[in-house]
């Protein structure tokens, strides 16, 4: 009984002591392909069997039977023909912080397929993923793991997941991004509240982890006094990047402000020196722009000396800088003061569940403002020539 159990688990091979260095799932009914723990539409997560679908209301399955590929033994042959058609649904798995390159497989024998997967409830971890019947696309993404417990939200409008395999990457390059709430990876029940740095990791192959530490209503000086910079700065290895974007919440007139030429340049100069003490390359990120726009259609700056503030320590200190400013300026001035609606959380009541009274926000973007500016970001890289980064975008 217990070595049944603990082939469910899918840790039957392991001995004891020894560390895991995998963990292999295989999705759909009937027995799991040799080697895979299997998963079925009616799997619900438990913290003692470690996996499963957090809501299986919504999960289905099928076993296509004959995939026309291989023999019955062939791993491979059963990976294809069976799966779970997730509607919305979240798998999770008990894994040990730290960072995973993840493996996907995904495709059906008989009908066309497209699946969205966001890592952690919202954040963006590939494009959207098509393929035709009888097609099947294997897709691998890089993704931190915090609380012990990754997880994976599947959905589309004919979703498909076949097998998924998690391994510790420790060694990944990785982008940590320190911001505000323009940045930060919005809550699952946020939706369509979204930063840009959670739409930021589906512009890069899986070569680049991005580790979004950034928070809601944090400043320069609260993101430090709250030590989140010195959780970056313990994680931080030789060769990452650090991103660092603060000024909305500098400007408040409250515990958090700064004054942009001294004490906030000050609080951006301690992520310089701390990422370059770590053998990490900082980059600067001047603050993107709200959304208000003068009668003659321009938009008006609300950042004021901020923006120079960054500007000029960029300059003092050798830093790469990404002028978000001037670039989201040039976006939401073509976008114009009705089309830019779109972009940020101007939605109708009753328009998002989440939402029910509507919201009109000129300071947060919903999704499609999230993406638009995590593509400016990517802009910059490439203008920089920041290598290696340049090198594994999409």
């Amino acid at each position: 009984m217990e070595n049944e159990q603990a082939k469910m688990a899918g840790i039957a091979n392991e001995e004891p002591g020894m560390e895991r260095t995998s963990w292999k799932f295989d999705f759909g009914p009937g027995e799991p392909a040799e080697g895979y723990t299997g998963v079925t539409a009616e799997c619900g997560y438990n913290p003692a069997l470690g996996y499963g679908f957090e809501d299986v209301s919504r999960v289905y399955a099928r076993d296509r039977n004959k995939s026309g590929r291989a023999g019955s033994g062939d791993v491979k042959a059963a990976l294809y023909h069976r799966f779970c058609i997730p509607m919305g649904a979240t798998f999770a798995a008990n894994v040990p912080d730290g960072i995973y390159m993840v493996n996907i497989l995904l495709g059906d024998t008989l009908a066309e397929t497209h699946t969205l997967l966001k890592a952690g409830g919202s954040k963006r971890v590939l494009p959207p993923i098509r393929s035709a019947p009888g097609q099947f696309m294997e897709e691998k993404f890089a993704v931190p793991v915090r609380g012990g417990r990754f997880r994976l939200q599947v959905s589309g409008q004919a979703p498909r997941l076949n097998m998924l395999e998690l391994q510790p990457a420790p060694s990944t390059l990785t982008l940590f991004l320190a911001g505000d709430s323009t940045v930060t990876d919005q809550p699952e029940d946020g939706y369509p509240y979204a930063g840009w740095g959670q739409l930021l990791p589906a512009l890069f192959k899986h070569d680049v982890c991005v580790d979004n530490h950034a928070r809601s209503g944090r400043s320069s000086r609260s993101f430090i006094e709250e030590g989140r910079l010195e959780a970056i700065l313990q994680q931080i290895k030789p060769g990452d990047f650090l991103m660092i974007q603060f000024g909305h919440n500098d400007e408040k007139p409250d515990p958090r402000g700064t004054d942009p030429f001294t004490t906030y340049k000050q609080h951006l100069l301690r992520y310089i020196e701390g990422a370059r003490q770590k053998r990490a390359h900082p980059v600067l990120v001047t603050p993107v722009h709200r959304r208000y726009f003068s009668p003659d259609g321009t938009l008006s700056d609300t950042h004021g000396d901020y923006i120079q503030a960054v500007q000029e320590l960029a300059a003092e200190t050798n830093t790469p800088l990404i002028d978000l400013a001037a670039r989201s300026k040039q976006l939401f001035e073509a976008a114009g003061p009705e089309g830019s609606k779109d972009l940020f959380m101007w939605v109708y009541p009753g328009e998002y569940l989440n939402f029910p009274a509507g919201v009109k926000d000129n300071t947060h973007f919903q999704e499609q403002g999230g993406e638009a500016v995590a593509r400016l970001i990517a802009d910059g890289i490439r203008d920089l020539q920041l290598q290696p980064l340049l090198m594994y975008l999409r």
